[in-house]
């Protein structure tokens, strides 16, 4: 029987209470260090000022900020209080911060670290109680170390009910407006359980979460994961340090998204170009030294698993890792299932396929070729949208996840793209875009990929070139370059994909796509259909121009 989520942490609290669980950086390069003692205590104490806000039970409490120790905290006050987590993306704007607020009806608002809080604010609606943790920017809300320095704790084991609803989730907006996923206590806790057994996470590893806790990637394998297994959890300060956060936390267990991979590398290969290090990396008296000056560099060199998901890697990168010595291992899951779906074993490790079921999990393909899953950490519902439930499940009780895959006799899985991107050109076959776009983003030059061309004569694809290549693009002899590199990329694509699927052309972006400007999730997926719609009116205009490559 699955031991609540909770329960875990009041353990961790009575046996570990002294060892430091969180540490976050202050500014100026200081660091604050929480122990288990210290997280629960004040999350019990702000759980006691909750539940004086005069809220009914179950009601949902909002958190808004970037990853910090206070996320964690305040997740364990809700729960503790008896309300249920709604966390934003610290990127989003005004109106989907509305949105959310709006919609999840929250009662409460824990503001915490961001960049464009003017801008946010305008959407939260002015009957929201809002809180601020200790890194919010400027505001004269009632402060976190206020509270809890005022404020008597919560005593005991108070537990939930494992049918309450711990958190909603609200996806990531890639196919338009969020929707609110909802889990509860049991099935959260078993996905929990299920991932410490996995990955095997004890008390002696050490965790960077910098990726998006408003998303289910982090919040499952990092968040609830350290809280049934333990670990310490350092927090990121900043883009601008991350690499000093990397080496700083010293990470046993690695956990990242496929573009920050691929730029990992590309910083590699910035110091040592692929032909010289792949020269060292063969010869046997070097390899071993060159591989782990590499993950020096990255600050990777203590990780004992590293891994990758939401989104599709490459296979070729993750043989590249794997090259240079780093436990590279590739999963699948969805915020459907609390990330609890598919992840490489080191006997189910194949590059390319994205392991197999956890245990519980079953997984089937439909007659065209959808992946269906049953996961025991399956979504209670859509919050708010009922009429969405009956849709995504088929009569025996798996979620429609909208992926297309390829099965192993031994139940390995392989993607193969999205069902609803699939789009026909004119020649009347549909081209799956996600195997064509990481076969390009291999290229170093290339950061980025969107491939389309509905109804067109041929596809075609839209590359974003590498950062250090972008401040480049004015001097006509780089450009120049450019075209001659990529034009061997076009010929190399359309010899390893079916006729019908072959590109015109190679398109270079003029406006690299971000989280900011609306072309990216919050975790680095393409918004396909925005950048389709951005573009629309150059079409014409490209598929009239002549050569391989052409200038967005």
């Amino acid at each position: 029987m699955t031991k609540q989520i909770l329960e875990h942490v009041y353990d961790k609290e009575a046996s570990i209470g002294d060892n430091v669980y969180l540490t976050q950086p202050i500014g100026n390069g200081d660091v604050k260090d929480y122990t288990w003692k210290n997280v629960v205590g004040e999350a019990r104490r702000m759980a006691t000022h909750l539940q004086g806000l005069g809220f009914e039970p179950g009601d949902r409490i909002a958190i808004l900020s970037k990853n910090c120790a206070h996320f964690f905290m305040a997740e364990l006050a809700i729960w503790m209080a008896g309300f249920t987590t709604v966390a934003i993306f610290p990127t989003e704007g005004h109106d989907t911060v509305n949105y959310v607020l709006t919609h999840s009806e929250a009662k409460a608002l824990f503001v915490g670290k961001l960049d464009t809080w003017k801008e946010q604010e305008q959407g939260v609606p002015s009957e929201v109680k809002r809180i601020a943790f200790p890194l919010a920017p400027k505001n004269d809300f009632p402060k976190w170390d206020d509270i809890v320095k005022e404020t008597a704790p919560l005593e005991g084991r108070v537990t939930r009910n494992g049918e309450d609803l711990a958190m909603i989730i609200y996806t990531s907006g890639s196919t338009g407006r969020p929707k609110g996923v909802m889990h509860n206590f049991d099935r959260l806790s078993y996905a929990a359980e299920g991932f410490v057994n996995a990955i095997k996470i004890t008390n002696e590893d050490r965790v960077l979460s910098y990726l998006p806790l408003a998303h289910v990637f982090e919040r499952a394998a990092v968040q609830c994961t350290t809280m049934v297994g333990g670990g310490h959890v350092f927090f990121a300060e900043s883009l601008e340090t991350f690499v000093k956060d990397i080496q700083r936390a010293q990470p046993t267990v690695f956990i990242s998204v496929p573009r920050l991979w691929l730029k990992f590398q590309q910083g590699v290969f910035k110091k040592m170009p692929p032909k010289k290090l792949d020269l060292f990396l063969k010869i046997p008296i070097f390899n071993k030294i060159v591989a782990k000056k590499v993950l020096t560099g990255l600050g990777l060199q203590h990780v004992r698993l590293a891994a990758s998901g939401s989104a599709p890697i490459p296979a070729e990168l993750i043989a590249w890792y794997r090259k240079i010595g780093l436990n590279l291992l590739e999963g699948y899951a969805m915020s459907e299932d609390f990330a609890y779906s598919h992840l490489s074993t080191p006997k189910h490790a194949q590059p390319g396929y994205v392991g197999i079921p956890l245990p519980g999990v079953e997984c089937k393909l439909s007659p065209e070729g959808e992946i269906l899953i049953k996961s025991p950490a399956r979504l209670v519902g859509y919050f708010k949208q009922p009429e969405l439930d009956a849709e995504i499940f088929t009569e025996d009780g798996f979620f429609r996840t909208g992926d297309k895959g390829e099965r192993t006799a031994d139940g390995m899985l392989k993607l193969t793209g999205r069902v609803k991107e699939l789009f026909k050109t004119a020649k009347g076959k549909y081209v799956a875009p996600a195997p064509i776009e990481n076969m390009l983003n291999e290229h170093p030059l290339v950061e980025m990929s969107c491939v389309s061309g509905v109804g067109q004569p041929a596809a075609y694809a839209l590359l974003v070139l590498a950062e250090d290549i972008r401040p480049k693009l004015k001097d006509p002899e780089t450009r120049s370059t450019v075209e001659r590199e990529l034009a061997p990329l076009l010929e190399q694509i359309n010899a390893k994909v079916s006729g019908y699927e072959q590109l015109q052309m190679l398109v270079i972006a003029d406006t690299p796509w971000s989280i900011e400007n609306g072309m990216l999730t919050p975790t680095m997926k393409i918004k396909r259909s925005k950048i389709e719609d951005q573009v629309k009116d150059k079409l014409e205009t490209w598929y009239g121009a002549k050569g391989p490559v052409v200038w967005g």
